[in-house]
């Protein structure tokens, strides 16, 4: 529960209000290892701590590497961070991806906006251990071309002849080459067995909502959908009450659900 010092190595910006951070431990073993879908929560010192998703590829070890949207006061603080200065970590927290028993199955990852964060570690694991998994199918939406994150990263996935990779936007200017629409739309053109694909959706709850009956309509068994939700998380242990959505507490029970225990939940306006 103490935080663990990690020094901030790199600050990169994403988009005009979003980040990302490379942290360092200051000790060796500082924290235990954390899964793809797992958070931190990070404390920016004197101003409080937020739950962030880590986002980095986890297999690399030894630092960790969180994409932050600066909402509030912590994640603007958090933002602002430069290299050098210290940031406290504490975790991990919550359930991870089923990466593991996604093997041997086709992966269909839909992100929206800066949903791509957690599942990024999702994708640096399913190339990295191509052979283990059947087509792997990676759909991102974003509201405008400024706002997608790691377009480069996008490109070098699109460029491989062993994943599928489509990006969309809700708008876009006279000069955008890429689709227009929601993500969605996306989902009946991708090309995956839907009988045995397991699908990871990650964005806004409507988003996940829709993408979730757009996979169902498709034919994925609702046991084998799951979403992040990170909803109102505060204390990371269940605690406070904050995240709490009927009697799930989405920081302890998740944030990672199977759609089959979250589904009905998945209408339920934030309090």
């Amino acid at each position: 529960m103490v935080p663990a010092s990690f020094r901030v190595a790199d600050r990169v910006q994403e988009t005009a209000d979003t980040w990302t951070l490379d942290l360092q431990p200051r000790q060796e073993d500082a924290l235990p290892d954390f899964a793809p879908g797992q958070f931190a929560m990070l404390y920016a010192f004197g101003v409080g701590e937020v739950p962030i998703s880590v986002s980095g590829d986890l297999a690399a070890g030894g630092s960790l590497v969180h994409t932050i949207r600066a909402v509030g006061a912590v994640t603007s603080a958090l933002c602002k961070t430069a290299p050098g200065q210290d940031v406290g970590v504490r975790g991990p927290f919550g359930s991870p991806w089923p990466v593991k028993e996604a093997e041997g199955a086709d992966v269909v990852v839909v992100a929206g906006g800066i949903g791509l964060a957690p599942l990024r570690p999702v994708v640096y694991h399913l190339l990295a251990n191509r052979e283990r998994f059947g087509k792997v199918v990676i759909l991102y939406g974003g509201r405008s071309p400024a706002e997608l994150l790691y377009p480069e990263e996008l490109e070098q996935w699109r460029g491989r002849f062993d994943v599928q990779v489509e990006v969309t936007v809700d708008g876009a200017p006279v000069d955008w080459r890429g689709q227009v629409g929601v993500v969605t739309k996306l989902v009946p053109r991708a090309d995956f067995d839907p009988a045995g694909a397991v699908a990871l959706i990650c964005g806004p709850e409507v988003m996940m909502r829709f993408t979730a009956a757009a996979l169902r309509e498709r034919g994925v068994p609702r046991e084998r959908i799951y979403v992040s939700m990170e909803r109102s998380m505060h204390c990371a242990v269940g605690l406070c009450g904050h995240c709490q959505l009927q009697h799930l507490f989405i920081c302890k029970d998740g944030p990672v659900f199977g759609l089959d225990a979250i589904e009905p939940l998945l209408t339920v306006r934030e309090l």
